[in-house]
């Protein structure tokens, strides 16, 4: 007996089902079945559906002989299921990586309940992944097990099957099947919701919920089918009239159906106009016959509809809907036209302070195009507070990002008055990407382009080779390089990587990176902080995962299964994880976190001290390893996606030929070089060791202290650099703890 089965009926998907199925059947987690329901589908499907049975022995084909519609063929699915537990997936859809063992862990954590609930995100033809707006009441609590009473909000979430694992014994007692016709998965879900007494989550998205181009949404079709919807709450109301146990639900289910009943009006590509007033009608008979005593109406212009229903005022609702659009109309051209004049009179202000002198002593800086205090700008403008206090320090941040930056930092809002009168005034501009477009580089005016990363993919005009890499016009990119006059480097390679991608008319400045002084100056009350600081203890071992952004990749989904990984690795190791700046914070570590050994560290302002409180770093193409590399600590390298990444990205060296350290290409060969000592041994040191003396000429712990004294203090030798042999790095987590004890 399987622990999990998943069902997949199909019709008409066989441009889609092959994706489907690979991404069931490529899972890490393997004890499981897919009964596979070939809904008579007039296209190659079923064929497709037995190729894979043919190929996998955990696939079954079920071959029905007429159209019985999505819900009896889920039911014939079920006939044949024999899994612990019941998933539901469209055959259009798919399951992400490592989605099969989190739900798995996540049931045998919360004791096999009734319905274990997941997350999931739209995946658009275009590439776009977007979350589910609701994916908060996803979030682990405590209780892990509780009935829906304790989280109505799960009433909230899209009307969905295949967002849930069902127990299989719990189906079958409560007798639950699906019904004929559209919006067949309402009387489905509320019921089993309701009458579940053991519910979970699982704060992680396990299904892409695919967004076709054209046609696949049979609800996105003009049909009278959309009138299926009566019967279906006929079905949801019928069966708390035979469980009046649960007739508490009847106001919340009374207003899951009047909201329904008006997407399905308010929408245009449901309903024939022909038909709204009939549905109109029907939707105000049981607004009327199934209205709860002492219901109370929403607010706002949604509660006016419910009374709308109430009366049976169609003429009054059609009336409402016009005037709303008019008036969103409205607001929309007035919103632009404040906006517009709001730009023309900023470019005015703007206008007038370049009139007026440059003032010697004003730096602005900005980092991560403005969203907070960081990287090599921040450590430049603590060596300048330091050696040149009589220079105004300024930040560039976005009014959302303000909260980020430290006390005593001076902030200008981007797009203020203030902002534009630094941008106009200021004499001295340190950024680690481009400042804004509208920015006019005046005479006198001196600008620092810091970087934020050696180059291991291509770059500036090197992109042009790989057009699914960028979007940007090149005549762009080099006129907002054509204001730099400095560009600072870490290393002779990317001195000679950034002279060839910016051809502009600067200086190179090879003064190391000034974000990696505190890599080197720390000692060990510096490290031990560091630890304190993410609450790791002493004797636990820290990995810090860092992989890049990916161009093909939407959001931040961990390639490696965190939970599995954590759990092989055993209580004595912590995982930091840390996702690209690229992506929007998404909460989906939350429950990971529950157990203290994975934690996100995604919103941590200093990367830095990330790195002095780790062991050692796990990453794959990012930039992080060439900065690591100066603490002379052990970096594994995850590249399951080499292939796929330097074709999309390019890339300037092979680095599985020449790697900072071992390499793995699937998780079970991480986690077999992490329990090992081969992440630490002479193998993964000697490659680390090549890779230091190519990538860490500069960086000797004196690298801010070089920009300030050449571009602020006008000196014209750099300090010369310490030999690689002759620096000493910050000791590492265990001999920082070594030399705390003994002091």
């Amino acid at each position: 007996m399987p622990r999990l089965t998943l069902i997949v009926p199909a019709y008409n998907v066989q441009g889609y089902v092959r994706e489907c199925l690979d991404s069931v059947l490529r899972q890490d987690f393997t004890d499981f079945e897919v009964v596979a329901v070939d809904d008579c589908s007039p296209d190659g499907s079923g064929a497709i559906l037995d190729e894979y049975a043919q190929r996998d022995d955990r696939v079954r084909v079920l071959h029905l002989s007429e159209n019985v519609g999505l819900g009896h063929a889920r039911n014939a699915g079920i006939e044949q299921a024999t899994g612990d537990y019941l998933l539901f997936l469209d055959s259009d859809d798919t399951l992400t990586p490592g989605s099969l063992s989190g739900i798995a862990a996540r049931l045998d954590a919360t004791g096999d309940p009734d319905v274990l609930v997941y997350d999931y995100a739209r995946s658009y033809w275009d590439g776009r992944l977007l979350p589910n707006q609701r994916a908060d009441v996803l979030a682990a609590g405590d209780p892990a097990v509780f009935p829906l009473t304790e989280r109505p909000g799960l009433l909230d979430l899209l009307q969905i099957v295949w967002n849930k694992a069902y127990r299989r014994d719990f189906v079958e007692a409560h007798g639950f099947r699906f019904p004929s016709g559209y919006y067949e998965d309402a009387p489905w879900t509320y019921s089993t919701l309701i009458a579940a007494e053991r519910i979970a989550v699982l704060d992680r998205i396990c299904v892409l919920y695919r967004q076709r181009r054209e046609g696949g949404n049979i609800l996105g079709t003009v049909s009278r089918k959309h009138f299926d919807v009566f019967d279906q709450y006929e079905r949801v109301f019928t069966y708390l009239d035979e469980h009046p146990e649960f007739n508490s639900w009847r106001p919340a289910l009374f207003r899951k159906m009047a909201d329904q009943y008006l997407t399905v009006l308010e929408r245009a590509d449901r309903l024939p106009k022909s038909a709204r007033s009939e549905f109109f009608h029907r939707a105000a008979a049981d607004y009327s016959r199934r209205l709860p005593e002492g219901f109370e109406r929403p607010g706002g212009a949604r509660g006016y509809k419910y009374a709308l229903l109430g009366m049976d005022s169609y003429p009054a609702l059609t009336g409402v809907t016009r005037a709303n659009r008019v008036r969103n109309r409205a607001r929309a051209a007035n919103s632009k036209r404040i906006k517009r004049a709001k730009r023309a009179g900023m470019r005015m202000f703007y206008q007038s302070q370049l009139r007026l002198p440059v003032d010697e002593n004003l730096a602005v800086f900005s980092a991560y195009w403005s969203r907070g205090y960081s990287c090599n700008p921040a450590a430049i403008d603590a060596e300048l507070a330091r050696l040149a206090p009589h220079i105004r320090r300024v930040w560039a941040v976005h009014a959302e990002h303000v909260s980020r930056v430290p006390k005593g930092v001076e902030v200008v809002v981007v797009g203020s008055r203030e902002y534009w009168t630094a941008l106009a005034r200021g004499k001295y501009f340190i950024n680690n990407v481009n400042f804004a477009d509208a920015l006019v580089k005046r005479a006198g005016q001196i600008h620092v382009q810091t970087h934020h990363g050696t180059p291991l993919k291509t770059m500036g005009l090197d992109q042009a080779d790989y057009p699914a890499s960028t979007s940007m016009k090149m005549e762009d990119l080099l006129r907002r390089c054509d204001r730099w006059d400095y560009s600072i480097s870490s290393n002779r390679f990317s001195t000679t990587v950034w002279e060839r991608v910016y051809p502009c008319s600067y200086t190179s400045l090879e003064t190391g990176y000034p974000r990696n002084d505190v890599l080197i100056n720390s000692g060990a009350r510096e490290v031990a902080q560091a630890r304190r600081e993410l609450g790791v203890a002493d004797g636990s071992k820290v990995f810090l995962y860092m992989p890049t952004h990916r161009e093909y990749q939407k959001e931040f989904t961990p390639r490696i299964d965190l939970a599995k990984l954590s759990e092989e690795l055993g209580p004595d190791v912590t995982l930091l994880v840390r996702g690209h700046y690229f992506y929007k914070p998404t909460g989906r570590l939350a429950e990971l976190q529950d157990s203290g050994r994975v934690v996100d560290v995604s919103g941590h302002q200093a990367v830095e001290q990330l790195y002095l409180a780790a062991d050692a770093l796990i990453t794959d193409y990012s930039s992080a390893m060439f900065d690591y590399a100066n603490l002379d600590r052990p970096i594994v390298i995850f590249a399951d996606d080499w292939d796929t990444y330097k074709v999309v990205r390019g890339s300037y060296f092979d680095l599985m030929a020449e790697p900072p350290g071992a390499v793995a290409t699937s998780q079970a060969q991480l986690t077999g070089i992490l329990r090992s000592d081969e992440w630490r041994d002479e193998t993964s040191a000697a490659f680390r060791a090549r890779f230091r003396e190519r990538f860490c000429d500069f960086d000797d712990g004196r690298a801010a202290e070089r920009v300030v004294r050449s571009v602020f203090l006008r000196e014209e030798s750099l300090l010369p650099v310490t030999p690689l042999a002759e620096r000493t790095p910050a000791p590492s987590p265990a001999q920082a703890l070594e030399l705390v004890e003994r002091v």
